[in-house]
């Protein structure tokens, strides 16, 4: 009888992870399908379904994925895919959104290159690329006015400092942004370590 009801809870569990599976891959799919302009619009995407409506990770959560993505090597909306799937649901979630992720541009750009020569030349091609370059500005902005939205709600003069050091270094100065990332990152492990070791004087 044990074995009985284990068995239709279990198959209860695989198939709501398997639902959770297609959703993940869908989504991603359908995310990557109607991006244009970059990582940073498919991160704004990825924030409205993700966190504003499947609920599936919060708004620091999604921030934290933006910067990792942003810092590590490769393509941000790839690094933004294996976080936000293996938060989801594992090692499997991770694949299956990186599958998702990956497939559109592949089968588009696949079916561009054969018929480069007409698209490169076509001016219509070229009009609605123009179009689309203000849409990908207005979108960048939106979600960068997100994220900077929620380091203020945090009200912490650390975060405040980092953001517009970070600004005016890149708008201003014109510095890598590789070099401002890394600069960061080491400005929060050195104050993580001070806080450690503060609180072991104080035990």
């Amino acid at each position: 009888m044990e074995g009985a009801a284990s068995q239709p809870a279990a198959q209860q569990g695989n198939t709501s992870r398997g639902r959770l599976l297609r959703i993940l891959f869908f989504t991603t799919f359908y995310i990557s399908s109607f991006t244009f302009g970059g990582g940073f619009v498919i991160v704004t995407f990825m924030k409205r379904k993700f966190v504003d409506e499947l609920h599936w990770i919060d708004e620091k959560e999604m921030l934290d994925f933006t910067a990792l993505a942003q810092s590590c090597p490769g393509v941000i909306a790839v690094n933004a895919a294996i976080l936000v799937g293996c938060k989801v649901c594992g090692l499997v979630g991770m694949a299956v959104a990186v599958l998702g992720t990956i497939l559109p541009p592949m089968i588009i750009l696949s079916v561009i290159s054969f018929f480069y020569a007409a698209f490169a030349s076509n001016v219509w091609v070229a009009v609605v690329l123009k179009g689309m370059q203000a849409g990908v500005a207005a979108v960048v902005l939106d979600v960068a006015c997100s994220l900077g939205n929620n380091v203020f709600r945090e009200k912490s003069a650390f975060s405040l400092i980092i953001m517009a050091g970070a600004f005016v270094c890149d708008f201003f100065l014109n510095v890598n942004v590789i070099y401002i990332i890394l600069t960061a990152a080491v400005i929060g492990i050195l104050r993580l370590w001070l806080i450690h070791r503060q609180r072991r004087v104080k035990a």
